[in-house]
C-alpha cells in the first residue's frame, strides 16, 4: 500500500469554499481563504449561529499509549467519513500538529492511511499560521516582562519569581534552561530563563478555551508571569500588554476549515498539549461545528486517563459541551504489549500476554462508563496480523462489561472499514439519556480534586507531597484559585507515574512534584514525574527522512 503522504499527495480535493457551501451552507464572503483547499470561517459568522440547536458530540479516547501505536486521529478521521457515509451529516474536530513531534519522533497529526484530513502536507507544516501567531504572542509577554524590569520594575517584581518563559515551536532541549540578560548593561539583569514548546504554552491553552475574541482577552489579562516583593501575583494586564496579544491573535482565533480524502468537512484548530493542558481542539471550533453539523466527531489527547478525562473535567465543565457517546480506540497490538509482549513479538498469536493486558482496557472502559457515567463503544483498530482466537477474547472480556466491541479497517478502506462502527455510534446516541458525571465537583479544595482523580481514575492508594507543595497549594486555595479545575500532568504511558508499569497498575502513590497556576486557562496544573515542557530529538529524528525531491515533499 502507498505511504500516507503519497495517499494524501493524490487525494481528489474539491475546493474549500465549494464544500463549505454545499455541506454547511456557509456563504463565500465569511471565509477566509488560504489557497484553494484551506480557509478560516469568521468568528462574525459563527455569532450568527448561537441560536441553531446542537448536534450530537461524539468523544474519541483511547487506551493508555504504546509504541505499538493505537490510531486514535485515525479512528476519528474513519469514523466521521462512515457517519457522513450512512447519510449522517457530520464534521470532524481536531487539533493542529506542532513541528516538534513532526520532525521529532511521533510525525504527523493528519490520520493515516484511507483516515486522513488533507491536504496533509499544508496541515502538518505551517498550515494558517495559528501556532506561529501564539509563540508571537506568548513571546510579547516575555519581552514585555523583561523590559518593564529593565526601566526600573515600578510594579516590584521579584526576578526570582518570573515563571514565564519563551517558547518556540519545535523540539530542543538545549533551550530548556538558558541565561538571560549576560551582558548586565544592555540587556539587564542576568537571571535564569528557558523555553517551552509552543503546545506547553498557557497561550495555547488560553486560545482554544476562549469563546470569543472579549473571553480571550479577558483570559490573557489574567496570565500570571511572576510575584511582587509582597508575593501578590503580577498579571499580563499589569504590564498593559493584554490588548496587543489580542491584537496578534484575532485572525487566529477563527477556526480552521479543511476536507478529509472522501472530502467531508473537518475543523482543525489549536493544539495544547495532552498532559501540561488539556489536549483538545478549540471551544470554537467545536461550538461551530456543533451548530453546523448533526452529529461533531472530536477526539481527545493520549489516553482516556489523561485526555478524556481532561476533555470532560476542563472542557465540558468550562464549554457545557455533554458528549453523546464515546469511543474507545485500541489495537491487539497495543493490549499485548500492556500484557507484557516486546515490540517484536506483537504480530505474533499470543492469547496468555493478550488475557494480562485487557485490564489496561478494561480501566477506560470502566472509567468512562462508571466515573463519567457515559455510553462507550469499543474500536479494535484492526490489523492483518490479529486473530480469531485474539479477537473472541475481547469480545467475550468486553461483553462482561456490557460494551459492544466493533472491529474497524478505515486505515485500510476509508469509509467502508469504519461503517459499523458509525452504526454503534449512532444507535449509541440516539438511546443515550445518561447524564455526564465530573470526576469532581467544582467546590472541592484543590487537595480534594486531586486526590479524587488519582483513586478513581488512577487507581492510586495515596497522593503524596512535600510541604512546599502543600504550601503551595493552600496559597492557591487561600488566593482565590480553589475553584479551578486541577489538569494533572503525568506520564501518558501508564495509570501511574511510573512509564514503564504497563497494564492497570493499583494501589500505587502519585507524587506531586511542582504546581503552576494557569490563571487565564482556569485551571491549576499538578506536575507529577518527569513532564517536560521542552522535549528533545531523538536519536534519529523524522527530520533525517523529510525532503523535497522532483517537486514533492517526502518522508512526511
Amino acid at each position: 500500500m502507498l505511504s500516507d503522504i503519497e495517499i494524501a499527495q493524490q487525494a481528489k480535493m474539491r475546493k474549500i469554499s465549494d464544500i463549505a457551501k454545499e455541506r454547511l451552507n456557509i456563504p463565500e464572503e465569511d471565509l477566509e481563504n488560504y489557497g484553494h483547499y484551506k480557509a478560516k470561517v469568521s468568528l462574525s459568522y459563527l455569532e450568527k449561529l448561537k441560536n441553531k440547536k446542537d448536534g450530537k458530540l461524539i468523544l474519541v479516547t483511547a487506551i493508555s499509549p504504546t509504541p505499538a501505536g493505537e490510531g486514535k486521529t485515525t479512528t476519528t478521521v474513519g469514523l466521521g467519513d462512515a457517519l457522513n457515509s450512512i447519510g449522517k451529516k457530520t464534521m470532524i474536530c481536531l487539533r493542529e500538529p506542532s513541528l516538534g513531534p513532526i520532525f521529532g519522533m511521533k510525525g504527523g497529526a493528519a490520520g493515516g492511511g484511507l483516515a486522513q484530513i488533507v491536504p496533509m502536507e499544508d496541515i502538518n507544516l505551517h498550515f494558517t499560521g495559528d501556532f506561529s501567531a501564539i509563540a508571537a504572542a506568548h513571546n510579547l509577554l516575555a519581552a514585555m516582562l523583561d523590559n518593564h524590569i529593565y526601566h526600573g520594575n515600578e510594579l516590584g517584581i521579584d526576578i526570582k519569581t518570573i515563571q514565564w518563559k519563551r517558547t518556540i515551536d519545535m523540539n530542543d532541549r538545549a533551550l530548556r534552561k538558558i541565561t538571560l540578560g549576560l551582558n548586565e548593561k544592555k540587556e539587564g539583569y542576568p537571571r535564569e530563563g528557558g523555553f517551552d514548546i509552543v503546545a506547553a504554552s498557557e497561550i495555547m491553552a488560553i486560545f482554544c478555551l476562549s469563546t470569543s475574541l472579549e473571553d480571550l482577552k479577558k483570559r490573557i489579562g489574567q496570565i500570571v508571569v511572576a510575584f511582587n516583593n509582597k508575593n501578590k501575583p503580577i498579571l499580563a494586564k499589569d504590564l498593559k500588554v493584554d490588548g496587543a496579544i489580542t491584537v496578534l491573535l484575532k485572525d487566529a482565533l477563527a477556526p480552521n476549515l479543511v476536507q478529509t480524502l472522501e472530502n467531508n468537512p473537518a475543523f482543525v484548530h489549536g493544539g495544547p498539549f495532552a498532559n501540561i493542558a488539556h489536549g483538545c481542539n478549540s471551544v470554537i471550533a467545536t461550538k461551530a461545528a456543533l451548530k453546523l453539523a448533526d452529529y461533531v466527531v472530536t477526539e481527545a489527547g493520549f489516553g482516556a486517563d489523561l485526555g478524556a478525562e481532561k476533555f470532560i473535567d476542563i472542557k465540558c465543565r468550562k464549554s457545557g459541551f455533554h458528549p453523546s457517546a464515546t469511543v474507545l480506540v485500541a489495537t491487539i497490538r497495543a493490549i499485548k504489549y500492556h500484557g507484557g509482549a516486546e515490540l517484536s513479538n506483537l504480530t505474533k498469536e499470543d492469547i496468555s500476554t493478550l488475557d494480562k493486558g485487557l485490564v489496561n482496557l478494561e480501566r477506560h472502559v470502566e472509567n468512562m462508563t462508571k466515573v463519567f457515567n457515559l455510553p462507550c463503544v469499543v474500536a479494535i483498530n484492526k490489523f492483518t496480523s490479529d486473530t480469531p482466537a485474539e479477537i473472541n477474547l475481547i469480545l467475550e472480556r468486553m461483553k462482561k462489561l456490557n460494551v459492544k466491541t466493533v472491529l474497524s479497517s478505515h486505515w485500510g478502506d476509508g469509509s467502508k472499514g469504519a461503517s459499523d462502527l458509525a452504526k454503534t455510534v449512532v444507535e449509541l446516541c440516539e438511546n443515550s439519556n445518561q447524564k455526564m458525571q465530573f470526576a469532581y465537583e467544582d467546590n472541592d479544595t484543590l487537595i480534594e480534586k486531586i486526590n479524587k482523580i488519582a483513586k478513581k481514575i488512577y487507581r492510586a492508594s495515596e497522593v503524596i507531597m512535600d510541604d512546599t507543595v502543600k504550601a503551595q497549594i493552600q496559597n492557591l486555595q487561600d488566593s482565590g484559585y480553589g475553584h479551578f479545575p486541577v489538569c494533572i500532568a503525568k506520564t501518558q504511558s501508564s495509570f501511574s507515574t511510573d512509564p514503564k508499569l504497563r497494564g492497570a497498575p493499583s494501589n500505587h502513590s502519585i507524587a506531586i512534584r511542582e504546581i503552576r497556576v494557569s490563571a487565564g486557562a482556569e485551571f491549576i496544573v499538578i506536575i507529577c514525574g518527569n513532564i517536560m515542557t521542552m522535549p528533545g530529538l531523538s536519536k534519529k529524528p523524522s527530520a533525517e527522512n523529510i525532503d523535497y525531491l522532483n517537486s514533492k515533499i517526502v518522508g512526511l
